[in-house]
């Protein structure tokens, strides 16, 4: 049976797993339990790992959109400075799905017109899934080619290759954080993959973006804390 105290190295607590799964919905453990056999403890101990995973692949992908959105964002003002632009939030040729999370933000960003705009303030209130969405194939002539290749210096040189890769990192990457996010499991996934695409991805931004974001992640750590069945 796996270890329940969530790979520690302590005793683990003695628990009433059984009641603890009455607690839980069956779709939430239905995965873990399908994995340990029915063996409850067993499935809690990939539950609680679980987390763990979570939690780690939020701190990692917190790292990463900072670095990646700040970039992109000075790309954007970069190529609205130079066309003439008050704010790119303004003129940047975005979709309708593009401009409604703009208005979103600025209206979080200034607590629905109470505050000032504070350019900076609106951009933290961008989601990853945002930024992820302006290196989709559909920008790639509007914003990529001309302004946001430049976010990503140190990646592929060709930018039809780099918007295709930076697009495929972020995509997984968000996919990961959501699952995270709403605390679905994430034990089948290759979070190691994970960790090496959030790197690769911040290294393209600065090599030492890429740095921070390996010695600060704990992914590997927990991967290797992962239970094991008996």
């Amino acid at each position: 049976m796996a270890n329940a105290g969530g790979g520690s190295g302590d005793p683990a607590p003695a628990r009433d797993y059984a009641a603890l799964a009455r607690l839980l919905s069956a779709e939430r453990l239905g995965s873990y339990l399908r994995w340990s056999g029915g063996d409850v403890p067993a499935a809690f101990a990939l539950y609680e790992w679980n987390m763990a995973a979570s939690a780690a692949v939020m701190h990692t992908t917190g790292m990463v959109e900072v670095v990646v959105r700040n970039a992109m964002d000075r790309a954007l003002v970069e190529m609205g400075d130079a066309r003439g632009w008050p704010s790119w939030f303004d003129r940047a040729p975005l979709d309708q799905r593009g401009r409604i999370d703009i208005h979103r933000a600025r209206d979080r960003a200034t607590r629905f017109g109470s505050q000032p705009e504070i350019h900076g303030k609106v951009v933290a209130e961008l989601s990853l899934g945002f930024w992820r969405y302006l290196t989709a194939s559909r920008y790639l002539t509007a914003l990529w080619t001309p302004a946001l290749y430049r976010a990503f210096p140190a990646g592929p040189a060709d930018k039809l290759q780099q918007q295709r890769e930076v697009d495929r990192h972020l995509k997984n990457l968000l996919l990961v954080r959501n699952r995270a996010a709403h605390h679905e499991p994430i034990h089948r996934r290759n979070l190691t993959k994970d960790l090496e695409a959030s790197i690769e991805v911040a290294s393209w931004v600065a090599p030492e973006a890429g740095e921070w974001v390996g010695d600060l992640s704990t992914i590997a750590r927990v991967v290797s804390s992962r239970p094991n069945r008996n």
